[in-house]
This record gives C-alpha cells, structure tokens and sequence, in this order.
C-alpha cells in the first residue's frame, strides 16, 4: 500500500529545500551532503531521504521552485496596458522583489546545475527562456531596431539580467539604495542605453 503524505507534507518539503539552498550556497555543492541538510533541516536522513533521494533532486527542485516563483511573481507584475517603458519598470521591480530574501536559492540557480540531467536542464531552461522572452519582448517594443542590422536584442536583454542576477554580490538592505531604487537605476540603464545601440 502506498504510503500517504503528511498533512504538513508541503511545509516540509519547503523547509527541506529552504536548509538545503542555505547549506549548498555556504559550502557548495560537492561538499554538502544529504546528512549535513537533514541535520541544518532538523529532520532524519530517512526523512530527507523520502522526500529527495539524491543532492540532484534537491538541487532541481530548489531552482525549479525559484524560478516558478520568480516567472508567476513577474506574470503578476507584467501590464500590457502600460508604455513599454514603465512595464519594463515594474518587470525589473518585480524580479528585485522576488529576489529578496533569497540569495541562497539564487546562488544555487547560478552555481548548481552542472551535475543535473540534460531533462532536468531543459526543464528549467525552459522556464528562463519564458522569462528572457517576456522581457526581451518589452525591450523590443522599447526600441524595434535593435535587431535592424544586427541581432543585438538578446545581448541587450541580457545585459538586464545580468544587472539584476548579480545584484545579491553587493546590494545591502541597509545600503544607500532601496530595492525598488536600485530597480529604477537598472531600468533607467536600459531605457537610456538602449537609445544608443544599434
């Protein structure tokens, strides 16, 4: 008979994931092992076990969950009754936002997948190729030339994503900027700089 799930099955799981984004992002991803989370996670190894069977599985659902968060909270943020800029805007706040308070899940999305599956890879890929799409959409609106002569829309919209993925390196919640600052400075960027590209 097949073993039913815990009422408290979810707030497990996403205690599970949350102890083991904090353990990879601190020691990395070969030096971690399933008994330091199960011990950071005040749960059993047996427990973990029967939640994840492997670091890869851990690993995966850390950053699938991250990134579906991030895609439905940019969905929620996205107008298209706006001017592209100021879409842009609240798309780019919106990202920042997500971000907060979870640097260690991010960390594990840049530095973790090498040791996933190519299935695994392409279902994640999957979903950032949804994100890039949606804003390199709003970028193209922005400036409809960007690919006249040369394909410079991706490497612009990049340039974004680079600005705000690595905003965790530097950025202090005490610093002399806000989140939403930062966020307009970023935007403000690419509105200004995209004028002169071609």
């Amino acid at each position: 008979m097949a073993r039913t799930r815990a009422v408290d099955f979810e707030e497990k799981q996403r205690g599970i994931l949350s102890s083991a984004a904090a353990v990879f992002a601190e020691m990395g991803m070969e030096k971690a092992s399933m008994s330091l989370i199960a011990s950071h996670s005040n749960v059993s190894k047996a427990l973990l076990y029967h939640y994840y069977p492997s670091k890869d599985a851990l690993i995966f659902d850390i950053v699938r969950t991250h990134l579906t968060e991030l895609e439905t909270a940019i969905e929620a943020a996205d107008r298209t009754d706006v001017a592209p800029q100021e879409r842009l805007r609240l798309l780019v706040k919106a990202v920042l936002k997500n971000y907060e308070g979870r640097d260690n899940e991010h960390k594990v999305q840049l530095n973790g997948t090498s040791a996933l599956s190519a299935e695994q890879l392409g279902e994640l890929q999957a979903i950032e190729r949804q994100i890039v799409k949606r804003f390199s959409g709003v970028i193209r609106d922005i400036n409809p030339d960007l690919n006249k002569d040369r394909p410079l829309l991706m490497p612009v919209t990049m340039s974004l994503f680079g600005m705000m993925n690595w905003v965790y390196m530097w950025f202090r919640p005490n610093g002399p900027v806000t989140r939403d600052e930062y966020a307009d400075i970023a935007t403000t960027l690419i509105l200004e700089g995209v004028k002169a590209v071609t």
